[in-house]
């Protein structure tokens, strides 16, 4: 196993500790329309994923393990004992899994724009994005991905918010991007899921085609303690299109525990 990176990270605010972890081509920027609200409430740490933003990377290939190595290594660094994991999209595989690994440092988890008990199908489509991807290039093949994270009036009406998620993925090193996108098409949390027994909440979009609610369901039905809500109407990018909506249920779901 290789080490950690030390990944640049941001600590903002007081109170309890709450961890937000972006997704596949992303950076901390994915939760700046969130962090304004929740520091007010908690101890916010946003980072960079290895290979991502401001964050190194010293091999390619790394492992979702590797990556749940390197946010333990972040709250050593930020003196946080126990904390509340949140994660979107490749960011909602890694809570869940830090919380399997480390329960003695979580409070609660967040499983937000993510799948899991993927249908063959299901499989089928993601590998094809990824095959598209390596075939015709990132650049070329972006569109597909901006109409499942963003819904149409959104595009029209913010093209320059859209503009700046399509540059983070341009501007992200093509291996990296292709690595972390494997790991989250081979990633298969629903063996493992009931294991946590820390409070979850599982949100997704209406309109999230890869991450729908129907799959979202069964991660609800498959965790012991936890919340499921569906925003109306968005598709996958909620912390962009309903940040208002994501703090609002976070801020339920922790006051509720």
């Amino acid at each position: 196993m290789n080490s950690p990176i030390n990944c640049h990270f941001t600590k903002v605010g007081k109170g309890p500790g709450l961890f937000l972890i972006h997704g596949i081509g992303a950076s901390e920027d994915a939760w700046r329309f969130v962090t304004p609200e929740l520091e007010k409430y908690f101890t916010v740490i946003t980072y960079d994923l290895r290979g991502h933003g401001q964050s190194s990377v010293t091999h390619k290939n790394f492992t979702l393990e590797e990556l749940v190595n390197d946010l333990e290594q972040i709250r050593k660094q930020s003196k946080i004992q126990k904390a509340h994991f949140m994660g979107h999209s490749l960011g909602g595989m890694i809570a869940p899994a830090y919380a399997k690994r480390f329960p003695e440092h979580t409070i609660s988890v967040g499983l937000f724009s993510t799948v899991a008990g993927r249908s063959l199908e299901d499989k089928n489509k993601v590998f094809n994005v990824i095959k598209k991807m390596e075939n015709e290039g990132i650049s070329k093949t972006i569109s597909t991905l901006t109409n499942r994270w963003f819904t149409d009036e959104f595009i029209k009406n913010h093209p320059s918010i859209v503009e700046r998620r399509i540059k983070q993925v341009i501007d992200t090193d093509p291996e990296v991007f292709l690595n972390v996108f494997n790991i989250y098409a081979q990633t298969e949390m629903f063996p493992w899921l009931k294991n946590i027994n820390k409070p979850c909440l599982v949100m997704t979009g209406q309109n999230d085609q890869g991450c729908s609610p129907e799959h979202n369901k069964k991660m609800f039905k498959e965790l012991e303690n936890s919340k499921l809500v569906i925003l109306p109407k968005v598709k996958h990018s909620i912390l962009i299109e309903e940040p208002s909506e994501t703090v609002k249920n976070i801020l339920d779901f922790i006051s509720n525990i």
